[in-house]
């Protein structure tokens, strides 16, 4: 039986986490849901970061925010193709959250992607790309109309 994208998100996220304790990380939080805004129904909306770690081969440690992304082809695109802007909004506003509720407002930070391509039959591959994107590089929406 073919397994759902939900469960191979949810398996990704499990390697993805012993992956990077494994490189020097302190995972502090996982899957970590926030409101971030309004919908135009006046609903609120959430973003979720799936793992939320220390870099403790930093110095002063960094704190990731990390979007894990899991394949089982890279036939139509690579994994990381899919943290579009939307998403990085999504994942910057809940980083932003975080930040806050945690007050760790003054410590160094950034965003990180891990891929996992799981091929059957191959060898999983797992890279993590650092510094992925940045929250200086997203336009507010109002900045967008001036």
């Amino acid at each position: 039986m073919r397994k759902s994208n939900q469960d191979i998100g949810k398996e990704g996220e499990a390697i993805a986490r012993d992956f990077l304790e494994s490189s020097d990380y302190k995972i502090v939080a996982f899957n970590f849901i926030a409101p971030i805004g309004n919908s135009r129904s006046g609903r609120v909306t959430t973003g979720e970061i799936d793992i939320i770690a220390y870099d403790l081969s930093r110095h002063p440690n960094v704190l990731a925010f990390v979007e894990v992304k899991t394949r089982s082809s890279d036939e139509l695109a690579a994994p990381e193709a899919s943290v579009d802007r939307r998403k990085q909004r999504q994942i910057i506003r809940a980083a932003r959250v975080y930040r806050r509720v945690m007050a760790v407002t003054d410590e160094p930070y950034r965003f990180d992607v891990v891929t996992i391509l799981a091929i059957p039959g191959e060898p999983r591959k797992i890279k993590i790309l650092k510094n992925y994107f940045r929250e200086s590089n997203q336009k507010h929406r109002r900045d967008l109309h001036s």
